[in-house]
Parts: C-alpha cells; sequence; structure tokens
C-alpha cells in the first residue's frame, strides 16, 4: 500500500448495534513502518466534518489498488500521533486481507447526467441527474410528473473523469424503491444488474475520483 492511498474507515459494532447504514469516513495514508499504517484525520464522507475516534477503535479498512481492485481488512486504532499534522496510526493488515466485491463500495453523492429508458417500454424515455452513484447502483432524481412503472431499466450515463475523458456507460438496472422527501422531490435507487468488468472499472474509478477531489476541497477549506 503506497503512501497518499486513500482509504475508507467504517467502525465495526458487534451483534445488535450493527448497522448496514454505518457511517463511512476518507482518510489518506500518509506513512508506514512494518507495524503500522500512519493516517490524517478521517473526514465523514457526508457530513464533511473530522471525526474523532478512542484508541482501540476497531474498523473495517477498505482500500482500491492501482489495478482498480478493491481490498478490505481489519485494523485497530493503536495510537494518536500528535505534530504539525495530526495523525492516527492503525495496525498494518498483514494477511488478513481480502478482494472484496466492487458493488459492496460506498455511494459517492455528486450530480451525473443520465437518460432512462424502460427495460418493456412502460414510460417514456426521460433524461436527469444522479442523487448519488456507487460500483453497486445509483439514485437519480425523478423529474415532476414522471411516473416509473416496471422493475428493469436500461441507464445511460455521462461520466466526466479528472483526466478530461468522458465515457458513457450503458448499464441495465433494477428499480429499488422510490421515495419522496420532505421538499417534494421523488428519489428512486436502482441498482446494477450484471455489469461488465470494463463498466465496472469506469464507475469504481468515477467514485473514487469524485472522493479524492472532495477530501481536497475539504483540506483546502481547513
Amino acid at each position: 500500500m503506497k503512501i497518499g492511498t486513500v482509504l475508507q474507515l467504517e467502525v465495526v459494532q458487534s451483534g445488535k448495534n450493527r448497522n448496514r447504514d454505518a457511517k463511512k469516513y476518507r482518510c489518506k495514508v500518509i506513512d508506514k513502518n512494518e507495524q503500522n499504517l500512519y493516517i490524517d484525520l478521517p473526514v465523514d464522507t457526508k457530513s464533511k466534518k473530522t471525526a474523532f475516534f478512542a484508541k482501540g477503535t476497531i474498523f473495517d479498512v477498505t482500500f482500491i489498488d492501482s489495478d482498480e481492485i478493491i481490498y478490505q481488512f481489519r485494523s485497530k486504532l493503536v495510537a494518536k500521533v500528535k505534530g504539525k499534522i495530526p495523525a492516527l496510526a492503525i495496525q498494518l493488515p498483514g494477511n488478513n486481507i481480502r478482494r472484496i466485491q466492487r458493488r459492496n463500495y460506498a455511494r459517492v453523492e455528486t450530480a451525473v447526467d443520465v437518460a432512462v429508458h424502460s427495460d418493456q417500454n412502460l414510460f417514456s424515455p426521460f433524461t436527469t441527474v444522479t442523487n448519488d452513484i456507487s460500483g453497486g447502483g445509483l439514485s437519480i432524481i425523478v423529474p415532476k410528473n414522471q411516473i416509473l412503472k416496471g422493475e428493469l431499466a436500461e441507464i445511460w450515463m455521462v461520466l466526466a473523469m479528472a483526466n478530461g475523458q468522458f465515457v458513457y456507460p450503458n448499464v441495465r438496472a433494477k428499480l429499488v424503491h422510490e421515495k419522496r422527501g420532505n421538499s417534494g422531490i421523488s428519489i428512486a435507487s436502482f441498482q446494477f444488474l450484471a455489469l461488465d468488468v470494463k463498466t465496472e472499472q469506469w464507475i469504481i474509478r468515477f467514485c473514487f475520483e469524485k472522493q479524492r477531489e472532495a477530501r481536497k476541497k475539504q483540506i483546502f477549506h481547513r
């Protein structure tokens, strides 16, 4: 794992306290030795606020390597390091590291242009933007007066990559649920179905670049 690798942390909760919607935190590897990784202070991915943890806190740590493969390991906070840049020391995983399915990766809140078509022509095609996106699915803002029918849809996306390239993934997706918020805006969530490897890599890379971008903005505005 290289210096500068971006990590996602999730606090491990046991038994009845385990929560599938647990908060996720983003940080970066700033140094390492034979026993520990040294990370900058984690930031809540939603609130963008710096998070603080007690010594001994257990984390599930997720990262993506240079080959776009996602790995996860369990680690423990062993020390808080004071200095010019405050840091945390967490245990290196040793051999206890596993490759995980890409679609388990965290969602990123960002607006992506999409076109949505019914798989069975049950509603007219429409364009809109995403509310969030991940390697496993996305949610979209449903235009006013637009009615979604059926479970399956085809979705075209326009992903603006960090290198200036635009890619246009086309995916089949299943409507998971549709919910109207207090503002009256309706959000529909879709799960991707049978992504090919290249499309999955594009989406994962896009999400990771957006996380990096958000992290840089957070550091700049501190």
